[in-house]
């Protein structure tokens, strides 16, 4: 989850290696497009658009522009460069590569693309009217301006046409990404939207962010939902809205009955935004209490290096039941949340460490040890917010349940990989818990 690179010209410079630009720019005017005072997209991976290698060649002072207008997502590029020449490798065809880019969305003339700033600034709006509005005027970190998060379900239009004008973007944002079935109505779309004035006066609607969640049927009579893509657009991110998309997902899960709510591979970051609502969330729950004190007690009082086994530590079958009835949250992510829940329990924490360590252990070389990697065609860009964490995610594979192979013949150094997991899992949850008490008492 680094730095992005920049996509090379240089055609010595080693193969292997993704070459990445930042060269787009989000705009909504053309004054704005003019005045260079859009949105610069960083960071977007090209590699798939430029061959195998993820390169350019040919071009001497090469110099890409694009713009994306954030009320219609049409796209307008200009290519301007010195001079040409093939040395051997060809010259690569950048007007065909940057249509592959943005498809259907894309702008020849400058001249056109300014004017879907006014012919096609109510195509977001068209798209809402045909949905069902779930909340507005909710509470964000800018509490005064106008905020809607509503629902369109795909197979209707409207919903199709407006996915796949934000489908470039996700491309562009995100390594191993796909579209998702528009014509099927088990995929629905969240979006997260503002309502606005322009210069005109006219009313006019922006697209914040969106989740794209698919309803799966669970045995005998109930469905499960699955969150598997959700982005905040640039300009909007470190606002808060990607954790309010999700919060408004529980609220979903929970209000229609819903089995439970999954998420496809979560990266870290978002996991990390997954556990600053989720902690909370069981804190309050009756039924959990009782039993994190109980293990708190056993933490306190036992010995846990003269066990075999810490199983008996993990939150009872009657409470993980009665969490995903109330609450939707699935055995996996309760159970990631109850090593955190214990964690906050614990006081002084400090004195009873190599007891919890011990716990962590056990539960990181039970989820990794000889289990099959489930982290393949997942790219994330991370974000800075309030909590230190933001998130740009897709998944393209497996689901939630698959965890990361630690594969090692040699002994000695299979013990140092999983002792290096625990390092970083108690770092993990105690930088988590830490944030969780600071916004409980901010």
């Amino acid at each position: 989850m680094g730095q992005k690179q920049q996509l090379s010209t240089d055609s010595t410079i080693d193969s292997k290696k993704k070459r990445r630009v930042n060269f787009a720019t989000t705009v909504s005017s053309k004054e704005e497009a003019e005045a260079g005072t859009g949105h610069q997209i960083d960071p977007i991976d090209l590699n798939q658009f430029f061959g195998e290698d993820g390169k350019i060649y040919g071009y001497q002072g090469l110099k890409i522009v694009v713009w994306v207008s954030t009320l219609s997502f049409h796209a307008y590029t200009d290519i301007t460069y010195e001079s040409t020449s093939d040395r051997g490798k060809g010259i690569t065809d950048l007007k065909a590569a940057l249509q592959d880019m943005f498809a259907e969305n894309i702008v020849e003339k400058k001249d056109d693309f300014f004017l879907t700033f006014s012919t096609e600034k109510q195509c977001i709006s068209s798209a809402v009217s045909k949905g069902e509005k779930l909340e507005q005027n909710i509470s964000t970190d800018n509490s005064d301006i106008n905020i809607e998060i509503v629902r369109l379900v795909m197979g209707d239009m409207s919903a199709g046409l407006l996915y796949s004008r934000v489908v470039p973007l996700v491309l562009l944002l995100v390594d191993g990404s796909n579209p998702i079935d528009v014509t099927d109505s088990n995929w629905e779309m969240y979006i997260i939207v503002q309502k606005t004035t322009d210069q005109q006066g006219d009313n006019a609607t922006k697209l914040l962010g969106f989740a794209a969640s698919y309803r799966f049927f669970h045995y005998p009579d109930s469905l499960r939902l699955r969150l598997s893509q959700i982005l905040v657009l640039p300009p909007y991110q470190q606002k808060g809205y990607g954790r309010r998309l999700l919060e408004l997902l529980n609220h979903v899960t929970i209000s229609e009955n819903v089995y439970d709510l999954t998420v496809e591979e979560p990266v870290d970051s978002l996991q990390h935004i997954r556990y600053y609502i989720d902690v909370p969330r069981l804190r309050a729950c009756n039924s959990v209490k009782p039993a994190v004190d109980a293990v708190v007690l056993s933490l306190k009082e036992a010995n846990l290096s003269k066990r075999t086994q810490t199983s008996q530590l993990l939150p009872p079958l009657a409470v993980v039941d009665d969490v995903r009835k109330s609450l939707k949250i699935n055995k996996k992510q309760f159970t990631q949340c109850w090593e955190i829940l214990i964690y906050m329990s614990l006081s002084p924490a400090d004195k009873y460490m190599e007891n919890y360590r011990i716990f962590i252990t056990d539960r990181v070389k039970a989820n990794v040890i000889g289990k099959d990697s489930g982290t393949k065609e997942k790219r994330v860009v991370d974000i800075p917010n309030a909590f230190g964490e933001s998130f740009v995610m897709y998944k393209s594979g497996d689901n939630e349940d698959s965890n990361v192979n630690v594969v090692d013949e040699d002994e000695k150094n299979q013990e140092e990989q999983l002792q290096k997991l625990v390092d970083e899992r108690m770092k993990e949850i105690e930088s988590i818990a830490q944030k969780i008490s600071a916004e409980n008492h901010g």
